[in-house]
């Protein structure tokens, strides 16, 4: 990126930089914002790659699939890298042609993939298998030496929880638990819900213990009922003592420039400029729609 940039006069590069890395912080916690950023850069170096590689993947955290597409296009244009594969792959999904979806994932620029690639194609191969209800086809799809690997790699928890959800989706309910159960030991950032999912599995219901009346609160966890008799006068406690969680319910309100990004707002130089890369898409995992493991 830095050497595209170069090809740019310093002060247009500056504002190009300052721009792409707004939409590297932004893309995940408030999309809307990183496509404002990727706007204002394709505005000014509508030429350079990089810059057309962030706005489609600004379009595509938006659900843009349309833009997202034709932008990843230009840049693989400009480029001839593959990369890009599986998240154009991921859009047609969006867009609603999961068959064409599937032709891509057994085109040729498929082994030209390192392999996490290849595990992100397959999750979008499955996710177009389902979009499709072919649901045993979507499941044998995600079947793979990844899968049945022990090590843990950056696409392992994605790739079972996938498996789990094809296989819930399928009735095999004892199954999922055991991959969402997988999941769960290799999602050591957090990436997936599967935690949340195999408590729903194992019947595990979390409820806020509430106190009513100064007198009772109801505790419900795995379906047990649990009375917790509070007796406030022995303890010597005002009975209409309310209790304040602390949680401040201010929102904060960021919003997209129609400008270039000023100074104040990022002094990264431009060798810190990082794009998203094809596996940390919101993820092609996020499908097009949402998750491409949907």
């Amino acid at each position: 990126m830095r050497q595209e940039l170069m090809s740019l006069p310093k002060g247009l590069a500056d504002d190009v930089s300052r721009n792409l890395v707004m939409v590297a912080r932004l893309i995940d916690e408030d999309p809307e914002g990183a496509y404002g950023y990727s706007r204002v850069a394709l505005r000014l170096a509508s030429r350079v790659a990089a810059v057309r590689e962030a706005a489609g993947f600004a379009a595509y955290a938006n659900q843009k699939y349309s833009e997202a597409l034709a932008e990843f296009r230009a840049a693989r244009r400009m480029t001839g890298n593959v990369d890009l594969w599986p998240v154009m792959a991921d859009c047609e999904r969006g867009l609603g042609r999961p068959e064409k979806a599937l032709d891509m994932a057994g085109a040729p620029e498929v082994q030209k993939l390192d392999k996490a690639g290849q595990v992100e194609m397959r999750l979008v191969a499955a996710g177009a298998r389902r979009d499709m209800d072919q649901l045993d086809a979507a499941i044998v799809t995600l079947q793979s030496p990844e899968l049945a690997s022990n090590s843990v790699q950056p696409w392992t928890a994605r790739l079972r929880y996938a498996y789990a959800d094809a296989l819930l989706a399928a009735g095999r309910e004892g199954e999922a638990r055991e991959w969402f159960a997988k999941a769960v030991e290799s999602d050591k950032d957090g990436s997936t819900d599967a935690s949340d999912r195999l408590a729903e599995l194992d019947g595990v219901e979390f409820v806020d213990a509430l106190v009513e009346d100064g007198n009772e609160a109801e505790v419900v966890v795995d379906d047990v009922d649990v009375d917790v008799d509070l007796d406030v006068e022995d303890q010597g406690l005002d009975s209409d003592r309310v209790i304040d969680d602390g949680i401040d319910d201010e929102d904060d309100d960021d919003s997209a420039p129609e400008g270039v990004a000023s100074e104040a707002a990022t002094d990264e130089v431009v060798e810190t400029v990082e794009i998203v890369e094809v596996d940390d898409i919101p993820q092609a995992g996020g499908k097009a729609k949402g998750d491409q493991t949907d």
